[in-house]
């Protein structure tokens, strides 16, 4: 029986075919279904309220499906929501799937078997999109909890992440791992470069919005055993492991430069773009492992360059204790 509560919206710029998808969807017991004419429309009515499922024609005037599922996505990190989104298409073949995959769309119904795709996709979109947003509740509850213990010294009372202290705890760790089994311990620091010109044009309402979407952007773009901190008021810290010294170099990071760089966060004065200044570092056994606070002071010591640069700085360590930067 399908779930007839479960709010799904149609964004589609032909009306006849929103139609026939709306008349489908509640001949199956659906009854909250919306129907919007155009992607701006549909985001109006998202930001009013939001939806479990998103159905939208990949080809629309002014926005297509595409650019809406990025959007959908900004307003889902904003909100700490899941909309599973599916597209309605006639393309075929794996490349342009795989490009609207990697943009955040979740499946696709193709014009031609709408009758028989249709109804059991939207099974499944109920199903993923329950969980999903059980998790996403379940871990605000974390980090409300997190917040209740700011007393803690290991915890950023607005993040719920850990603070200094805490990451370098973990990068001791790492290097621990990485001593015993292998591996290269990196360190990536990531400065707020424009929080300043930010601070002079928001108020700390805004900023705070802005660090908790930076937040949480960097939580869906690492992986799950990789820890980020909040080092000061403007930085962050991700430590990760790679199996191989040679993994970390500024190709396997620089996703999470331009998600940063190039996606705006969405605050209630609306998207705001933030600029920022990213350092890594890695050691391995063949370089030598440096202290944990050096490590953060010889990465921390190229954000200049970062920052007036405005690429991703790669600092190579080396046995003599010596670094050098590079991109």
């Amino acid at each position: 029986m399908p779930n007839a509560d479960l709010p799904i919206l149609i964004v589609d710029d032909a009306k006849f075919s929103g139609a026939v998808i709306d008349r489908t969807l509640k001949a199956a017991g659906y009854t909250d279904v919306r129907t919007a004419n155009s992607a701006q429309q549909g985001l109006s009515m998202l930001e009013q309220r939001p939806v479990s499922v998103l159905i939208a024609d990949w080809l629309m005037p002014e926005m297509d499906g595409l650019e809406l599922a990025g959007r959908v996505r900004q307003l889902d990190e904003a909100t700490n929501h899941f909309t599973y989104i599916i597209l309605l298409t006639a393309k075929e073949g794996s490349k342009a799937l795989i490009h609207a995959f990697d943009n955040g769309v979740d499946d696709f119904v193709n014009k031609s078997s709408m009758n028989q795709q249709l109804l059991p996709r939207i099974y499944a979109a109920d199903r993923i999109a329950a969980m999903q947003n059980r998790l996403l509740r379940e871990n605000q509850l974390l980090v409300e909890s997190n917040q209740k213990l700011r007393k803690n010294s290991l915890l950023d009372p607005l993040t719920g992440l850990g603070n200094r202290q805490y990451a370098i705890r973990k990068l001791t760790d790492t290097i621990r791992h990485s001593e015993m089994r292998g591996g290269a311990a990196c360190l990536m620091l990531i400065t707020i470069d424009n929080y300043e010109e930010l601070k002079e044009q928001h108020d700390k309402e805004i900023l705070r919005q802005v660090v908790i979407s930076v937040t949480r952007r960097l939580r869906q773009l690492l992986r799950p055993l990789d820890i980020v901190a909040r080092v000061s008021t403007q930085q962050f810290a991700v430590i990760t492991h790679q199996p191989d010294l040679a993994q970390a170099n500024a190709s396997t990071y620089r996703r999470i430069y331009d998600a940063l760089n190039i996606k705006e966060v969405k605050t209630e004065k609306g998207f705001i773009g933030v600029r920022a200044a990213m350092v890594m570092s890695a050691a391995d056994s063949g370089t030598g492992f440096p202290p944990p606070e050096k490590m953060f002071s010889v990465t921390n010591g190229q954000m200049a360059q970062a920052r007036s640069s405005g690429r991703l700085i790669v600092v190579k360590w080396r046995s003599s204790k010596k670094c050098e930067g590079d991109n």
